[in-house]
C-alpha cells in the first residue's frame, strides 16, 4: 500500500506538486496570521460606543441633559398671574369685557409669547382706597406674580384727605408685597377743580410712595388718553376701546416688560438649581 501512494504521487504532474505547495503556504500564512489578530473580548472592548454603551458608561452626563431639557420646557410653560386692582378705570366702565385694560393686556402678553398668562380683573366702580384695603385679603388668593395698582381717582373726586389716600396705599401695597407679589403702581392725576393745592399733594402721593417702597410706577396711567374726547367716553372720564388700547401699549407695557423678563430669569434660575440638586440628590 505504502508502495503504491509512493508510486503514484511521484506519477502526479510537476503543476500539481506546486500548487500543493502553494496551498501548504497560503495555509502556513493564515494561521500565522490568526495568532496575530486580537481575541474577540478586546475587539469588542475597543468597538465605538453606540447610545447603548454611552448611557451606561455615563449615566449622569445623559441625566443631566435630559435634566436640563425638562427644565427648559418648565419655564416655556411656566404660568404668569398678573392682578389688575383698582377702580372703574381697572374695571372698564363702559366698554365691553373684552375691550377693557385687563383684557387687552392679556391679550397682548400671549402675543408676545406669554402662551399661559392670566390678568385677573379686580377692578370695582366706585372703589376708594379704604375700600380697597377692606378686600385686600379676598384678592390675595388669587396669588398673583404681579399686581397692577391704580387707586385714588374716587377718593380725590370726594374730597378725602391726602393723607389718608396716601396711608391707604401703603397698607395695600405692603400687603400684597408681604403676600409675595411685585407691585407696580399706577400714578393718578385730578382735575383742578379741587383747588391747585389739594391737587398737587393728591398727585406727589404716587411717585412718594413707589420711591419709598421700591416699586415701579407708571408716572400717570392715562397718560395720552385723559381730556382726550376721541378716546374717551362721554363722560369725558373713562377711556374707549381705543383709550385702553393705548393704556396698554404705552403706558402699561414699557413698565411691565421688563418686569416680566426678571421673573422669568428668576423663574428658571430656581427651575435650574432644582434640577441640579436633584441630579446630586441622586448620585
Amino acid at each position: 500500500m505504502m508502495k503504491n501512494n509512493n508510486f503514484d504521487l511521484l506519477k502526479r504532474p510537476v503543476y500539481s506538486t506546486t500548487i500543493y505547495k502553494m496551498s501548504i503556504g497560503i495555509l502556513t500564512v493564515g494561521l500565522m496570521l490568526s495568532g496575530c489578530q486580537k481575541s474577540p473580548d478586546t475587539e469588542t472592548t475597543n468597538e465605538p460606543q453606540t447610545t447603548e454603551t454611552a448611557t451606561i458608561n455615563a449615566p449622569v452626563a445623559v441625566e443631566e441633559t435630559t435634566s436640563a431639557s425638562a427644565a427648559a420646557q418648565q419655564v416655556d410653560s411656566s404660568s404668569l398671574t398678573i392682578l389688575a386692582l383698582g377702580d372703574s378705570l381697572t374695571e372698564g366702565l363702559g366698554v365691553d369685557k373684552n375691550d377693557n385694560y385687563p383684557a387687552q393686556l392679556e391679550d397682548r402678553l400671549q402675543e408676545m409669547g406669554y402662551a399661559n398668562a392670566k390678568v385677573i380683573n379686580s377692578g370695582l366702580s366706585g372703589e376708594t382706597s379704604t375700600g380697597l384695603v377692606n378686600r385686600l385679603d379676598w384678592v390675595s388668593q388669587t396669588k398673583p406674580d404681579i399686581t397692577i395698582l391704580t387707586i385714588g381717582a374716587n377718593d380725590a373726586i370726594r374730597g378725602i384727605d391726602v393723607a389718608t389716600i396716601e396711608a391707604n396705599i401703603r397698607t395695600a401695597v405692603k400687603h400684597l408685597q408681604d403676600n409675595g407679589s411685585v407691585v407696580i403702581l399706577g400714578g393718578m392725576s385730578i382735575y383742578d377743580n379741587l383747588g391747585s393745592e389739594y391737587v398737587a399733594a393728591f398727585s406727589d402721593i404716587y411717585p412718594r410712595v413707589a420711591k419709598d417702597m421700591n416699586l415701579t410706577l407708571i408716572p400717570f396711567f392715562l397718560e395720552g388718553v385723559g381730556g382726550d374726547r376721541e378716546l374717551n367716553q362721554a363722560d369725558a372720564i373713562h377711556p374707549t376701546k381705543d383709550g385702553y388700547k393705548i393704556i396698554v401699549n404705552d403706558n402699561i407695557l414699557p413698565i411691565l416688560a421688563p418686569k416680566l423678563e426678571a421673573l422669568k430669569t428668576a423663574n428658571a434660575d430656581s427651575t435650574t438649581e432644582t434640577v441640579q440638586n436633584d441630579i446630586v440628590d441622586t448620585k
